[in-house]
């Protein structure tokens, strides 16, 4: 009988080339669907704009990914036979993110910020409470600054129950 973990067994060649040809299947659909929308100029940018940019530069990336992945010869079984998921990772990523949602409607951009920050940091199992903490607080600071004071996004700062 297989080992069941076989379908698991990706080495670091496969890791990259299909996680660049993910980020590039990932970037052409925003591409797509930011086409649907009017995209504008640079000088007078419509709603579409951002979206196809960033599409465009995550399909790059992706591209960039898949291209420069090479197979490396592993003679050893055994580190195939070790993969475990990284679900501290996964989790907290997510609930950082649903933690950016909920705080951002009922206390504003700055709580938002800090949370998201740290709770994904805290999935890095290198990453202390402390280097969590210095990480989120530098993003808060550099959301306040772009999004808040130069971009004026209509998300207050603080906002106490709605």
């Amino acid at each position: 009988m297989k080992n069941r973990r076989s379908i698991f067994r990706l080495t670091a060649y496969n890791q990259d080339y299909y996680g660049g040809g993910l980020l590039l299947l990932l970037g052409l659909v925003v591409v797509a669907e930011g086409w649907t929308y009017e995209v504008g100029s640079l000088n007078q940018m419509g709603p579409g704009f951002f979206p196809v940019a960033l599409g465009a530069i995550l399909a790059i990336i992706g591209m960039a990914i898949a291209a420069g992945a090479r197979r490396e010869q592993d003679t050893s079984e055994s580190a195939d036979d070790d993969f475990q998921p990284e679900w501290r990772g996964w989790i907290c990523i997510v609930v950082g993110v649903v933690a950016f949602v909920v705080l951002g409607k009922y206390s504003g951009l700055l709580p938002a910020s800090f949370a998201v920050v740290f709770i994904s940091a805290l999935g890095d199992r290198e990453n202390t409470i402390l280097s969590a903490l210095c990480l989120a607080t530098g993003i808060c600071l550099f959301s306040v600054i772009v999004f808040w004071w130069a971009l004026k996004v209509q998300l207050p700062l603080f906002s106490w129950g709605n």
